[in-house]
């Protein structure tokens, strides 16, 4: 039993494991959530029945009708593609987790460059895409397609030219060693420093990151009243549900990124207090999911952009005020010394 604990490969694969432990409880009471607050934010109550206290297992029961769905596959579909694309999609989600500081004393991979790792593994998610839209063979599914890689191509420099402005205060690219730089009171964490700089980089990202993960005003890549639900269209079953939990998966990974780079990762608010390995669990999860509130609290508010006011955004508002904040940043960090 000792030698089986001791063998690294499987200490690798049992890490690699924990962040799957996370991500399926949450995207259930995730889609839960969603459901209650677009709910409560229409003036109705959403599921109430399923479970008993305000339908608690309404997302489970629909896991389940996922699951013993039948399988179907287009009899003109590419059909080993349309088999692979769901995982890819989800690999590329789930990928990004290793190198994510959940506390001081977890994390999947403390590489050096986490920040690019991230950012490079998590564009996987596009060729997924690509490969599902395409292999359907449904024309809205591969528009679908093709409007979500321009779309995640164009919003991932400006996302990335805001990270970049941390990576030069801090000077690595190591988020365990920038979330250590935030530490002490909250007045410490990035966003309150050097201001208003910081602060627009968290804006230009937190806006990206909604267009990367194809939320709304930035979800024309899924836009039901055009496309049919877009790249997903001739999915059902497992497969679709797959799509559906590499969304959500998505959708804590970009705050998780927000959080660690901006609002101190596991860092307690007060200081010492309230701290320690337990306690960094706590603040890191719960500052991402307060980010994940926000990203649906934006969709049941906010209309759809159109593809030309969606470029417009990217290339000709957030690119250019990431460059602007960059040459602004470094001019401060030179005079400043």
């Amino acid at each position: 039993m000792q030698s089986i604990l001791e063998n690294p490969y499987l200490i690798a694969v049992l890490v690699a494991l924990v962040p799957l432990v996370w991500i399926l409880p949450y995207a259930l009471f995730a889609i839960w959530l969603e459901r209650k607050v677009s709910a409560h934010m229409q003036d109705r109550l959403g599921p109430m029945r399923t479970g008993g206290w305000h339908g608690w297992a309404q997302t489970i029961a629909d896991m389940i009708k996922l699951l013993l769905k039948e399988d179907i596959i287009p009899s003109k579909s590419e059909k080993w593609l349309f088999i692979l694309a769901p995982y890819i999609v989800f690999a590329g989600s789930y990928a990004a987790y290793a190198a994510i500081p959940f506390t001081s004393v977890y994390i999947g991979s403390n590489i050096s460059v986490g920040v690019f790792y991230v950012v490079a593994v998590s564009s996987l998610v596009v060729v997924g895409i690509l490969i599902g839209g395409w292999a359907s063979n449904n024309k809205w599914s591969l528009l679908g397609a093709m409007r979500s890689a321009a779309q995640i191509v164009s919003y991932e420099i400006p996302s990335t030219l805001a990270i970049l402005t941390v990576v030069m205060v801090v000077g690595t690219l190591n988020l365990q060693e920038i979330v250590k730089s935030q530490e002490g009171w909250f007045w410490n964490w990035f966003v309150f420093q050097k201001f208003p700089f910081l602060f627009i980089s968290f804006l230009i990202y937190f806006i990206a990151s909604l267009a990367e993960v194809n939320r709304t005003p930035f979800d024309i890549p899924e836009a039901e009243s055009e496309l049919v639900a877009g790249y997903h269209t001739e999915y059902s079953g497992m497969r679709f549900a797959m799509f559906f939990l590499a969304e959500y998966a998505n959708m804590f990974a970009v705050s998780a990124v927000a959080v660690s780079l901006f609002f101190g990762g596991w860092e307690s608010p007060f200081g010492t207090a309230l701290s320690g390995p337990a306690w960094g669990v706590f603040w890191f999860l719960s500052k991402g999911l307060f980010f994940i509130f926000v990203q649906m609290w934006l969709r049941w508010t906010l209309p759809r952009l159109r593809v030309d006011q969606l470029m417009y955004t990217s290339w000709k508002v957030l690119m250019p005020f990431a460059f602007a904040n960059i040459v602004f940043i470094g001019l401060w960090m030179m005079f400043s010394h």
